[in-house]
């Protein structure tokens, strides 16, 4: 049994998007192909659209999704929505579509809008030099500090979900990959830990924790010695196996 849930703006294209499902692995252009994940684009009535199919879950996972827990593109889609409704930028949520039997799910998709996008986050990591790199990371402060305003724990809060686009008004922010959010109110240390996935440099530590701590009416040294103490923490997990194999010594970065 196929299931769509389209957002009321799009329920014209219901039938098409269904159609493209059906042809999605032979059709459509690929944007990325992943271990898990296939994200493809597509044209339908001179929209561009981004199609996620989701990883075909095991015999228990399948069960899990169709009968107990929602599935990762229903979850994209309402988080999606969510964001939206409290000014928080996402691609536009279009639909999302599940395959079922009586026995659990078989595969599911969330669909967006395309935006065309100037860079992401972690072009700032590569790149110290990246022209108004400052200014985008104090804009980045704010954009982070009205996510936890609105009690949303972005829990994949890292380099490749932050899309950036520029304009006459500054920077703005795109969150991609939204199956996994917390919704609740946010602690100092909560907010904190958030950042943590992000891979900071002390110099980007710096500059977020000073924007950070103007807007939360907190100290910056506070701000700045949590919120390393966390990004410390979780590179130093990350790295620790690689680290022990080639017999590094892993430095934080400057």
């Amino acid at each position: 049994m196929t299931i769509i849930h389209c957002h009321p703006k799009y329920k014209h294209l219901e039938s098409q998007l269904i159609a493209l499902i059906q042809e999605f692995e032979t059709s459509g252009e690929a944007v990325t192909i992943g271990q898990r994940n296939v994200i493809k684009s597509f044209e339908v009535e001179g929209l561009k659209l981004n199609v996620k199919s989701f990883k075909i879950p095991n015999g228990f996972n399948s069960f899990v999704y169709k009968y107990i827990r929602p599935t990762k593109a229903k979850r994209s889609f309402q988080y999606a929505n969510r964001l939206i409704d409290c000014g928080i930028s996402t691609p536009f949520p279009i639909a999302y579509i599940e395959n079922t039997t009586v026995f659990g799910l078989k595969s599911s998709y969330y669909i967006s809008r395309h935006i065309d996008y100037d860079f992401e986050f972690r072009a700032l990591i590569h790149n110290p030099q990246f022209p108004e790199r400052d200014k985008i990371l104090q804009e980045f402060a704010a954009f982070t500090f009205k996510l936890h305003e609105n009690n949303i724990d972005f829990l994949d809060h890292s380099p490749g979900n932050t899309l950036i686009t520029k304009d006459d008004n500054g920077y703005n922010f795109y969150l991609i990959d939204l199956n996994r959010m917390r919704f609740k109110p946010m602690s100092f240390d909560n907010r904190m830990h958030n950042f943590r996935r992000l891979w900071l440099s002390k110099t980007m530590i710096k500059i977020l924790a000073e924007a950070y701590a103007k807007l939360y009416n907190k100290s910056y040294q506070n701000t700045y010695d949590l919120m390393l103490k966390h990004s410390r923490a979780f590179q130093l997990k990350i790295n620790s196996k690689k680290l022990r194999r080639s017999g590094r010594k892993m430095q934080f970065k400057k």
